[in-house]
C-alpha cells in the first residue's frame, strides 16, 4: 500500500511501486487530464506537478513519489472557478485537439509558482519540453504571459505584450 497525496487529497493505493504515476492517476484515481503520449518522457502530454515541479508522469514510478504532493490540472481549478492559467488558456483560445493542453497548463503553473515575472527566455525554456502537434505554441506562450499578468506579474522582455 502506498500513500499518495493528489490535489490535496491523500489516497491509499495498492499497486506495484514501479507503476508509472500516470497509470495510477488515470486508472486508479480516475483523473484523466494527463494523457499518455509517448510513454518515454519526451512529449509532455503526461506532465503533472510534483511539489510544484513539472514532471513526466509516464516515466515516474509511483514508489519514487514518497511524501511529495502531486497536482494535476484537475487540482488547479474547476469549470465554475478556473485558475488563472486555465482562464488565460481559455481567453487565448489555445486548444485545438486539446491533447497537450493539460500538460502545458501544468508546465505553465509550475513556472508561475516559481516566479510571476519570468523572462521571455525562462518562459520558452519552461514550456519547451512539451509538444503541441497542432502547432498552437504561440497561443500557448501568449496564455502563459496573460496568466503571469493575471497574477500581478508579467513576462520581462516579452516577445508579445498582453493586451
Amino acid at each position: 500500500m502506498i500513500d499518495l497525496t493528489v490535489n490535496g487529497v491523500t489516497e491509499l493505493v495498492d499497486i506495484d511501486p514501479a507503476t508509472p504515476l500516470l497509470y495510477v492517476l488515470r486508472d486508479d484515481l480516475g483523473l484523466h487530464a494527463a494523457k499518455f503520449g509517448c510513454g518515454l518522457g519526451q512529449c509532455g502530454a503526461c506532465t503533472v506537478l510534483v511539489d510544484d515541479q513539472p514532471v513526466f508522469s509516464c516515466v515516474l514510478p509511483i514508489g519514487a513519489i514518497g511524501t511529495r504532493k502531486v497536482t494535476t490540472v484537475e487540482g488547479l481549478g474547476t469549470a465554475a472557478k478556473p485558475s488563472d492559467v486555465q482562464r488565460a488558456f481559455l481567453h487565448e483560445q489555445v486548444a485545438q485537439c486539446g491533447y497537450c493542453i493539460p500538460g502545458m497548463m501544468a508546465r505553465a503553473e509550475g513556472l508561475l509558482r516559481k516566479t510571476v515575472t519570468p523572462t521571455e527566455d525562462e518562459l520558452r525554456t519552461a514550456m519547451a519540453p512539451s509538444l503541441c502537434r497542432c502547432g498552437t505554441h504561440m497561443r500557448i506562450l501568449r496564455a502563459v504571459r496573460r496568466a503571469a499578468v493575471m497574477r500581478g506579474g508579467g513576462v520581462v522582455d516579452a516577445a508579445e505584450p498582453v493586451t
